[in-house]
């Protein structure tokens, strides 16, 4: 909490009234190892979740490939209640293709349907668990594929938009996974604009950018990397508020998305490292790691989202194993 007060002796003032002049707020430390508990399971192909302030998580599941991608919100105890059913997702390319990332924000959950190319925007301020899920065609939803595709960033064109946060202004800027891009909301008119391009990882392998935060003055975006996904080769940019963009760290495999700790430390989930006998993503070879590569926590199997809750409490998805984990320090 800011204080407003500006002058000494009002400060002073305040501190005897309030019996506080000796007490000091205690650091928050940022975590050094995670220790990791079972906390929900069962859950189909989750991309990605977000906290409100009530402690609920809304997370975005992949479905079957049958048109059943959903949001699902679950409570503080752990308890899964479905919210939203009927999104985008669809069998191709050898696995299946849908849903992109959830954020919550004063009551209302946005939405990333990849697939689909849409930007579907929920009011869910009054939801409480018990309540019928809705249909997403009963959601406001806006096209985001058209404008990309329009840019023609990529041959051949393509688009994916995977990953979303608010920056400056209150604007909403939206990673497009696809496109190597990240598209612009305006607050007010909606209107989409091309705000960065994130270059090639190394020559004819695309970034594949998957997460994105603002730390106050700048963004951060992870990568996982194109094929052939070789170890070390992700790297985090940082993109201006002009939107240039410029490495900022290197050394990930695979980094799916990023997160500020309390003290606006990023941390980073890697994916899974790839063997190429037999061909595909090893099991357990995924983690958390701090910015300068320092594992918080191995052995995890495909993570793609990490989210804070309390100072010292975080939960981690994983994607194949269809499950989240507390994580305490």
């Amino acid at each position: 909490m800011m204080c407003k007060v500006k002058t000494l002796g009002c400060l002073l003032a305040l501190s005897v009234f309030f019996g506080c002049a000796d007490d000091e707020v205690e650091p928050v430390q940022d975590p050094s190892q995670f220790v990791a508990s079972g906390f929900v399971t069962g859950l189909k192909l989750p991309v990605g979740m977000s906290m409100d302030e009530k402690g609920q998580l809304w997370v975005a599941e992949t479905g079957t490939g049958n048109n059943d991608a959903q949001v699902s919100m679950v409570t503080p105890q752990g308890v899964v209640h479905t919210v939203i059913t009927e999104l985008n997702s669809v069998f191709a390319n050898g696995s299946i293709e849908g849903m992109g990332h959830v954020l919550y924000k004063s009551g209302k959950l946005y939405i990333l349907n990849g697939n689909a190319g849409r930007l579907y925007i929920a009011d869910v301020s009054s939801f409480k668990a018990g309540d019928a899920p809705v249909k997403a065609s009963s959601l406001e939803s806006e096209d985001i594929r058209t404008f990309v595709h329009s840019l023609n960033l990529t041959d051949p064109i393509n688009s994916n938009i995977y990953q979303l946060t608010f920056g400056p202004g209150d604007h909403l800027y939206l990673v497009d996974a696809g496109a190597n891009a990240i598209i612009k909301r305006d607050k007010d008119s909606k209107a989409l604009s091309l705000f960065a391009q994130i270059p090639n990882i190394a020559a004819g392998t695309e970034a594949v950018p998957t997460g994105i935060v603002f730390d106050g003055s700048k963004f951060l975006v992870s990568t996982l990397s194109g094929a052939p996904f070789i170890k070390g080769s992700s790297k985090i940019f940082q993109v201006d508020l002009a939107g240039s963009v410029s490495e900022y760290k290197i050394g990930f495999t695979t980094a799916t998305d990023i997160l500020l700790t309390a003290n606006a430390k990023p941390l980073i989930t890697e994916f899974a490292e790839f063997s190429f006998n037999p061909p595909g993503f090893v099991p357990a070879t995924g983690r958390i790691s701090k910015e300068d590569g320092t594992t918080l926590l191995g052995g995890l199997t495909m993570p793609t989202d990490l989210e804070r809750s309390a100072d010292n409490v975080y939960y981690v998805l994983s994607y194949a194993e269809g499950t989240i984990q507390k994580l305490s320090y």
